[in-house]
């Protein structure tokens, strides 16, 4: 589903994504205000021309493509209507932040509560307040391994898998990568930061615990990474044109009622220090994600979980929106 009122909304003077004509291959765009898109595979002179190539070459890409926004004429500019808006960029590697957002987690630990439980409620997040507020003086981010193949489109339906007891959802900020990075400092994060985009982090909470061996602990790889459980996108924004990562509105509506509507700065670990983070492990490579989890409001929380044709409005502030409907698998 694509709703052209959300499909061009974003700050600055332009921003990235992945469209295609009917019955087309997806192609680079460029996409301007005034619901414009210009193929870069022809603006930059490159017919092989892909996402993730823009950002292999961000530093070269960047001064021309500010050239092409400021002079958004002539024939091979197309109207953005009727393109179908896939993800922006399709990544090689996801890097995942979890327990990121102070009220996020106090609330998941009320919703786990075991019935046996013999703390109250107002103990229960005092005890897990402590435990954040721990975290954020040890310095210490959580970061996991995401599958690119959970990624689909802004607009696609997300089929909710027949397994899958208590799917739900986690509006996130998502980081893009511009060039390799490894082992650097949180000073110089951002220079290896091309842009943002709007990942929705689907989870289903009932597999997220190992119920055969407590030890083993969370299982990411099956409460997560279902096919097309992480919509993405519309746009990558560069980074130039927002102000502050640090300062946005994450908001996610479900059938049109407020469920989450936070800001970033809620985070205990900014974009900055989980891009540092992540880096001292691995070497994050251009057109890379690096999500940087979800605000207070998941479903959990509200004690309404995800189900057959309910649709799903993000927005984050300056990256436009994106709305998502939750099929039955099979149907």
């Amino acid at each position: 589903m694509k709703p052209a009122a959300l499909s061009a909304s974003f700050s600055g003077p332009f921003a990235l994504g992945t469209l295609s004509a009917p019955d087309q291959a997806p192609f680079p765009g460029l996409v301007v205000p005034g619901r414009r898109v210009l193929d870069l595979r022809t603006g930059l002179e490159n017919p092989a021309l892909t996402a993730r190539g823009i950002f292999e070459r961000w530093d070269e890409f960047l001064p021309r493509l500010r050239a092409l926004a400021a002079d958004a004429t002539g024939d091979a500019w197309q109207p953005l209507d009727g393109l179908r808006v896939h993800a922006p960029v399709e990544p090689r590697q996801v890097f995942q932040s979890g327990a990121n957002y102070r009220q996020h987690v106090i609330d998941l630990e009320v919703a786990h509560r075991a019935p046996d439980d013999p703390r109250t409620v107002e103990e229960a997040r005092a005890e897990i307040a402590e435990v954040m507020d721990r975290r954020a003086a040890e310095d210490l981010p959580y970061v996991f391994i995401g599958l690119p193949s959970a990624i689909t489109g802004p607009y696609d339906d997300v089929v909710l898998p027949s397994w899958a007891e208590q799917p739900d959802w986690e509006l996130e900020l998502a980081a893009v990568i511009s060039r390799p990075a490894y082992q650097v400092g949180v000073e110089e994060a951002l220079e290896y930061v091309a842009g943002y985009t709007i990942a929705n982090d689907l989870t289903d909470r009932a597999t997220v615990f190992r119920r055969d061996m407590k030890a083993i602990g969370t299982d990411w790889l099956r409460s997560k990474n279902a096919p097309g459980f992480t919509p993405l996108g519309p746009w990558t924004v560069p980074a130039s044109s927002l102000a502050d990562p640090g300062d946005l509105r994450v908001t996610l509506k479900l059938n049109g009622e407020t469920m989450q509507d936070e800001s970033t700065k809620d985070m205990l670990f900014s974009v900055a220090r989980i891009v540092s983070y992540a880096s001292q492990t691995s070497q994050l490579l251009p057109g890379d994600l690096v999500l940087t989890g979800s605000p207070a409001g998941n479903g959990m929380h509200w004690g309404r979980l995800l189900r057959d044709g309910d649709v799903m409005d993000g927005s984050i502030t300056g990256l436009g929106a994106q709305r998502t409907r939750c099929v039955k698998e099979g149907s």
